[in-house]
């Protein structure tokens, strides 16, 4: 009698499980050249994409807006957001620099501005707009408006120490020199000048006042000839222009070795001052009835009070 079997078109449990052991048992057949070159590379394929899913997103191009969205110009840098701003042409050395400044910064913060323009140190510079700007008081309070002119005069460091002899000892050794000899409006050559009297249209004085120079000349004072004279301080230029009637000198400010002064006796609230152009008494303008309010402003912005040459 015939074994019982399994109906036919079934296949008996088991015979798909022992066909995978089979196969999974059987030695794997060596490859040839060609397969296993194929292999490798389809590995080499799928190591490549499973690298590039981790890769990070390529960062922004530097010309991209987005990029520079965050990133100020630096026009303003150092506290100038929400503060009102007046443009500015600063000259130094012949070079003008567009800046934008607070208005309500002072003198003070103006030279730390310019020193990291030129690199000129804030205690050698001169720094003018109207007469020297003062370091205590802001550009609102002087009347800066928008595309005012700045000039700074200064030399650097180097300039100073290359210099022999210093201005400052020069000055000394000259007012030295007056204490010994009689007050000037005593001497002969002063007195006949200043016994012509007063000049009808000399300029008002201030007794016991110091004010910035004003925006127009100095006018209504006589020269050592009694000649009528002018001072128009040209500080766009750096220069000085002495004006006669005959004609106009125009001297650089540098040139200027000295500035002398003296209140003019029985008139004290007015000066005689001279401009030392050379090396001896003999190169001294003389000027006559300098209103008293603007002596020290002259002497400010023709000498500088940070030079020492």
């Amino acid at each position: 009698m015939a074994a019982a079997g399994a109906p036919d078109g079934m296949e008996e449990p088991g015979m798909d499980t022992e066909a995978e052991t089979v196969a999974t048992e059987a030695p794997a057949r060596p490859l040839n050249c060609v397969e296993a070159e194929a292999a490798a590379g389809a590995a080499a394929e799928d190591s490549c994409a499973a690298r590039g899913s981790l890769q990070p997103a390529p960062a922004q191009p530097p010309g991209d807006p987005a990029a520079q969205a965050s990133v100020s110009n630096g026009e303003d840098a150092g506290g100038g957001a929400g503060r009102e701003l007046v443009d500015l042409k600063i000259i130094w050395n012949k070079t003008k620099h567009d800046v934008k400044f607070p208005l309500d910064s002072t003198g003070s913060e103006l030279k730390q501005k310019i020193h990291s323009i030129t690199g000129l140190p804030p205690a050698m510079q001169k720094v003018m707009y109207k007469g020297l700007v003062p370091e205590d008081k802001t550009l609102r309070e002087i009347k800066v408006t928008s595309g005012a002119k700045i000039m700074v005069v200064g030399s650097t460091i180097n300039d100073v120490l290359a210099v022999n002899t210093p201005k400052d000892a020069a000055q000394q050794d000259a007012k030295a020199e007056e204490n010994k000899k009689e007050p000037l409006c005593r001497q002969k050559q002063h007195r006949k000048v200043l016994d012509k009297g007063k000049p009808e249209d000399v300029m008002p004085s201030v007794k016991g006042a110091q004010e910035r120079l004003p925006t127009v000349p100095l006018s209504g004072m006589y020269n050592k000839s009694g000649g009528k004279v002018r001072l128009t301080f040209k500080l766009e230029q750096d220069q000085l222009w002495i004006g006669t009637k005959e004609r106009t000198e125009k001297l650089p400010m540098g040139s200027i070795k000295n500035v002398v002064s003296e209140p003019i006796e029985g008139h004290e609230d007015y000066h005689m001052m001279a401009f030392q152009l050379g090396p001896t008494e003999a190169s001294y303008y003389w000027v006559y009835w300098v209103p008293t309010q603007y002596v020290d402003a002259i002497k400010d912005t023709v000498l500088g009070k940070w030079q020492y040459f």
